[in-house]
């Protein structure tokens, strides 16, 4: 199941929109459920050291370190994984939402899709909170302590077990919004 979820966010993080040609937002509406203990465990701790930008962060990063980084909520039309506490966190240093580019009036400007599929690959990381046995949560953090698409956040965590230099996944133990 949690190498499920792991693909998915993998699919989405490749793929990009045609700029000329807006793409309507297929989400749903964030949940405004209450949160479990679990997941408001996680939002809003304390993170850990200092945060390192996500590409620099996965030229040594290996599974089982724990790490810290910064980042936006970006890099996929829908960076949030629909019923689950994950999501896609981007690199402000090598990914721009579309809507701070000049003269762009993209629908969607969270899925960077005027950014190249190199640069997303290179500056994204798949983050999930994670129960004790190491599931990811079945519930939404989308909407939780306004966490939303383009929200910057800093994000410590342990990196995940099937975590490759191609697809860093952290396993998130504090979450703050970047200030």
């Amino acid at each position: 199941m949690k190498y499920q979820s792991i693909s998915i966010l993998l699919a989405i993080a490749i793929v990009s929109c045609d700029k000329n040609d807006p793409v309507e937002s297929t989400s749903s509406s964030p949940t405004h459920s209450v949160p479990s203990s679990a997941l408001k465990a996680v939002i809003g701790a304390t993170v850990a050291g200092e945060a390192k930008s996500i590409h620099m962060a996965r030229e040594s990063a290996k599974p089982g370190d724990v790490i810290t980084v910064t980042g936006r909520v970006m890099g996929a039309q829908n960076p949030f994984v629909e019923g689950r506490a994950a999501f896609i966190l981007g690199d402000p240093a090598l990914l721009t939402p579309c809507n701070e580019r000049p003269d762009d009036h993209c629908q969607t400007p969270w899925d960077n899709c005027c950014d190249s599929k190199e640069n997303k690959k290179r500056g994204t990381a798949t983050i999930q909170i994670v129960d004790a046995e190491g599931r990811v949560l079945k519930e939404p953090i989308e909407g939780v302590e306004g966490i939303a698409k383009l929200s910057r956040l800093v994000v410590s965590g342990t990196v995940a077990t099937g975590s490759t230099p191609d697809l860093l996944i952290i396993n998130a133990t504090a979450i703050d919004s970047a200030h």
